[in-house]
């Protein structure tokens, strides 16, 4: 995987920062991103500490202008690409649906939902002409399942999987395959936050509401950010050359279908 270059947006922390590692682990050249470029140095030093080749540039998800430059700076410093990972995304408010706001509901669904779509609609001309390649979106196990207070992020994540499987049908003529990875609740701080609102809107303790997440998983724990790395670094590899239109659950079990 030498000469292949992947993409990860969103790759300032979190699984972002996993993917991207786990990706230039494999060999790729790696393009990380973020609306703030400063917010990556941590990703960058760590994956070329190790030896690996990558560079920071600034995108934000919402804007289709945004999105396209990126494509273009890429291109321009590789000519080529083989790997996206769609990984940017809020976890949008944490209310009944009756009190959220319709801002927030857009915010939800422009970062989580229509960053998807811009992010993939720039690389595939390129995927395409190469005859060849890996998409990958991270949607969420709470795509698949309810979460209470969380309809704008269930909402997004769930469109996630219909683009997935409808964009898998039209690329695999090309050679291109496109996948989702469905993480489970991922220990860091993101996931403290999301306690931390499920306990205030649900009424109970964030002891409870942490129980609430380990609880229904077989594995007793949450997921670790470098599991849901290694699954994206799977999909983008020759390994799972037969696999496109599926979502790929990482969620310790919590989710089996």
């Amino acid at each position: 995987m030498s000469e292949r270059v992947a993409v990860v947006t969103g790759a300032n922390r979190g699984i972002g920062r996993a993917i991207a590692g786990a990706l230039a682990a494999d060999g790729f050249a790696t393009a990380v991103t973020a609306r703030d470029p400063a917010t990556l140095a941590d990703t960058v030093s760590g994956i070329e500490q190790r030896g690996g080749t990558v560079a920071a540039f600034a995108c934000d998800v919402r804007d289709e202008v945004s999105v396209a430059a990126l494509a273009d700076a890429v291109l321009a410093r590789w000519g080529t690409v083989h790997t996206v990972v769609a990984n940017a995304g809020v976890a949008g408010p944490t209310a009944p649906l009756h009190e959220i706001g319709l801002p927030e509901w857009r915010d939800c669904l422009a970062t989580d939902l229509d960053g998807v779509f811009l992010t993939f609609r720039a690389f595939i001309p390129p995927l395409v002409q190469a005859g060849e390649g890996a998409l990958v979106a991270i949607s969420s196990m709470t795509g698949k399942r309810p979460l209470h207070g969380r309809t704008p992020y269930a909402a997004a994540k769930m469109g996630v999987l219909g683009l997935v499987r409808t964009l898998a049908l039209e690329l695999g003529p090309f050679g291109i395959r496109v996948n989702a990875v469905c993480p489970g609740a991922v220990a860091g701080p993101r996931i403290e936050d999301v306690i931390r609102r499920q306990a205030t809107a649900r009424g109970i303790s964030e002891v409870e509401a942490l129980a609430a997440f380990t609880a229904a998983s077989p594995l007793g724990r949450l997921v670790e950010a470098e599991e849901v790395g290694r699954a994206c670094a799977f999909l983008a590899s020759d390994a799972a050359s037969a696999i496109t239109g599926e979502d790929l659950n990482v969620t310790a079990g919590v989710v089996m279908y």
